[in-house]
């Protein structure tokens, strides 16, 4: 315990200096950033949210200065694997993180390589596919599937960790039809039996951090800017363009501008003069947090995910570029992790430390028991839209209140039981649930407890 605790203080206190030190053995210096605006890593892993670091202690078990730590070494093994994947080439076979502390793991098909991995401060290993390879074959079944989504094969995925596709299927039959269809070699496939069914987690029954056309729900991502124009992004399958939105106050905020599903799943809304645009991600009552930058954690990273419905909740990304099938079609290139969430949490922000991750997809499970979860990285949505994350500032406490106040009878601290009727952002609400209101529990954000009448 005692190596174990005094290990941890060394890679707390030698991050900044080991990532410099790494990026220079592998001769990576200035390609620190996936970034495609170029800036930096960040390095100030220290200053993440209080609600961040709360949540990370909730879901992964972690003191303060172990999601520090955490956190600044997977901040340091993006940047060397993204440099280590231009440097090794066709012989790069993916990277991932490893442990509470985020040892950072360098796949290679040339054992030559080994020596150049560990210069860069990262541990080697040998395999059989590289990366290319194995992005291929999936790319031949996400083909097939696009024309028509497969049957009782509900994702499959890139896996660095077994340096295999994994086609997850309700019957090995299905699966073996997939691949037929696609022609791919079972040499590069592992097939799992899976119940799985994802979904959508839009919740029809309104109410909550935005609205669309007054009726269905679903959650901000991140602001955005286009040009002049703020707004934010969310999932696409939240609305179509057109589609008008109010948000959590019930006034008006905006309309959908583009909007793609299935395929992929992102969206953007224009908002109106009354809403600005802040780089923030609500913390539920734990403090904001605030969006630095837009840098891709690499598989194994701590992610956490901000939702109107469930509010925070943490996990590890366990696959990137994955295809994933729901009753509405097929989509590709989202991210698998094992962050719950639950309907109305649709379009909310997944961040890991200051950097934004993407927007909530879908999945299967829930947070009372556990489950999957998918997003849509976000700096393809910005891509597509020619849109500008909204970045800069400090994590701030308490939380940046909405644009009014929606005003009501409903009370934080109040105690409602079963029955009782409220009044907020002008609608009435019946209790569902005996419960003492905390803030972050207002009536649209919870319909476990609340019923809109």
């Amino acid at each position: 315990m005692e190596r174990t605790m005094l290990r941890r203080r060394a890679l707390a206190a030698g991050t900044a200096a080991f990532a410099v030190g790494a990026l220079a053995l592998a001769g990576l210096t200035g390609i620190a950033s996936a970034d495609p605006s170029g800036s930096a890593v960040p390095a100030a892993a220290d200053r993440l949210s209080p609600g961040l670091i709360e949540a990370m202690r909730r879901d992964l078990g972690l003191d303060a200065a172990e999601a520090k730590t955490r956190i600044a070494n997977e901040y340091r093994a993006a940047a060397v694997s993204a440099g280590l994947e231009k440097s090794l080439g066709a012989d790069f076979a993916g990277a991932r993180v490893s442990g509470d502390t985020a040892v950072l793991i360098v796949a290679t098909t040339d054992r030559a390589d080994a020596a150049r991995i560990t210069a860069a401060g990262a541990r080697a290993e040998v395999v059989d596919h590289s990366l290319d390879r194995l992005d291929a074959a999936k790319a031949a079944l996400d083909r097939v599937a696009l024309k028509e989504a497969p049957q009782d094969v509900p994702s499959w995925y890139v896996d660095v960790r077994t340096n295999r596709l994994v086609v997850n299927a309700a019957r090995t039959a299905s699966a073996e039809a997939f691949l037929t269809a696609a022609g791919v070699s079972r040499d590069l496939v592992q097939v799992n039996r899976s119940a799985e069914r994802p979904r959508t987690y839009a919740d029809l029954r309104g109410g909550d951090a935005y609205y669309m056309n007054g009726s269905g729900r679903c959650s901000i991502g991140f602001s955005v800017k286009r040009g002049t124009q703020n707004g934010f992004v969310t999932a696409g399958h939240c609305g179509t363009p057109g589609v008008t939105t109010t948000g959590v106050n019930q006034q008006a905020q905006g309309s959908f501008q583009g909007s793609t599903f299935p395929g992929r799943d992102y969206a953007w809304v224009a908002t109106n003069a009354n809403w600005t645009p802040r780089a923030l991600v609500n913390g539920y009552g734990n403090g904001d947090v605030t969006v630095t930058g837009s840098t891709q954690s690499v598989v194994g990273a701590s992610v956490c995910r901000s939702g109107s419905t469930t509010g925070w909740h943490c996990g590890t990304i366990q696959q990137h570029g994955t295809s994933v099938t729901y009753p509405e079609g097929t989509i590709s290139g989202v991210t698998r992790t094992t962050v719950c969430a639950e309907p109305g949490d649709s379009g909310g922000s997944f961040i890991s430390g200051s950097q934004a991750q993407g927007v909530t997809s879908g999945g299967s499970g829930n947070c009372s028991q556990g489950g999957t979860t998918y997003y849509q990285p976000v700096d393809p949505a910005l891509q597509a839209y020619g849109l500008t994350l909204v970045t800069s500032g400090t994590p701030t406490d308490p939380p940046t209140d909405p644009p009014t106040d929606p005003g009501g009878t409903w009370a934080a601290g109040t105690t409602y039981a079963t029955g009782a009727v409220v009044t907020y952002g002008g609608a009435s609400y019946r209790c569902l649930q005996g419960h003492q209101a905390q803030a972050g529990w207002q009536p649209p954000n919870v319909p476990a407890l609340w019923q809109r009448t």
